[in-house]
């Protein structure tokens, strides 16, 4: 009897250890499969547009998060995230300057030997500017740009012309008070930004500006689909503006309230963000959540993720 009993009872613990084992595998994910989807990934870098601002701004706006919580999002997912400050208005080549010198910096201090880079709007030119020009590409290995105005904004266009020259210098003294009040810092200059983004001072900026060998570009664009007070009460007044602009200056009218679609497409086009069939479109502030603006009508987290992941596929 207990020579029979013997072999049930190993029978019965393998059976046990078994159970065991499977359900701490399904339960854990099993081996790679808990891992989170951004580990992996070179540090990210988020470059702010204009009138942006990073994690280490000094300026009264910086209590709201500039890139709506998707710094933190991208985090919590596996990835290390570094959103650096610059001049909020500046020229492309200055910015550039701003933040090659922060991101060496923040490289050599934690031991990071290549990144990715996010920017928004100007922040995709600056960034562009840095690593073709400033000796960044060996530690570049993805440019994202989002709504970048890379073939210049309609709205700038709009600005500089109605402005007349004698009236350049006290406009852009009134503004570069007023920023330096909001953001903080010395180094503003909203006339530079401004020509920085017009179609001519783009043209000029692309020709001495090409992409770099051996760093990879993507680009994402949205639009609205009218001028939408409810839904886009930040840029709804623009808007039609900039379709106009966008037309007579050959960029076509489909834009997100500063910048056309066909502006924004840089190296490999990979599209919009995916909304519901009530929302008017993604604005330009939406695209990235900036000041929360975007979460209510789109999957911003989702989008993001998408964009990181790309970036480290390819990177």
């Amino acid at each position: 009897m207990v020579k029979t009993m013997k072999p049930a009872v190993a029978g019965l613990i393998s059976l046990c250890f078994f159970a065991f084992s499977a359900t701490s595998v399904f339960a854990g994910g099993g081996g790679s499969s808990s891992s989170k989807p951004l580990q992996g990934s070179n540090p990210i870098v988020l470059s702010h547009g204009l009138f942006g601002w990073g994690e280490d701004s000094g300026g009264v706006i910086s209590i709201v998060n500039y890139w709506g919580g998707m710094d933190d999002y991208m985090r919590s997912q596996g990835a290390v995230v570094y959103a650096p400050t610059k001049s909020a208005a500046q020229s492309n080549e200055v910015r550039g300057q701003q933040l090659k010198d922060k991101i060496n910096y923040w490289m050599a201090a934690n031991g990071y030997s290549k990144v990715n880079i996010m920017g928004h709007s100007q922040g995709g030119l600056d960034s562009r500017y840095m690593i073709s020009n400033l000796g960044m590409k060996n530690k570049t290995g993805v440019l994202t740009t989002i709504s970048t105005p890379h073939r210049g904004s309609p709205i700038a266009d709009i600005v500089k012309t109605v402005i007349p020259d004698w009236l350049e210098p006290f406009v852009g003294a009134v503004f570069n008070g007023l920023v330096k009040i909001i953001w903080s810092g010395s180094q503003q200059d909203a006339l530079a930004a401004m020509e920085s983004l017009t179609s001519d001072g783009l043209a000029a900026f692309n020709s001495y500006t090409p992409n770099a060998s051996g760093v990879k570009y993507y680009s994402y664009t949205s639009k609205m689909a009218w001028a939408d007070f409810i839904q886009h009460p930040l840029l709804a007044i623009l808007h039609p503006a900039c379709y106009a602009g966008g037309l007579f200056s050959g960029m076509g009218g489909a834009n997100d309230g500063l910048v056309p679609v066909s502006s924004a497409k840089w190296g490999t086009y990979k599209g919009q963000p995916s909304y519901s069939w009530w929302v008017t479109g993604i604005d330009h502030l939406q695209i990235t959540n900036t000041l929360y603006t975007g979460q209510a009508y789109f999957d911003v987290e989702g989008f993001f993720l998408k964009m990181a992941k790309n970036a480290k596929d390819n990177q």
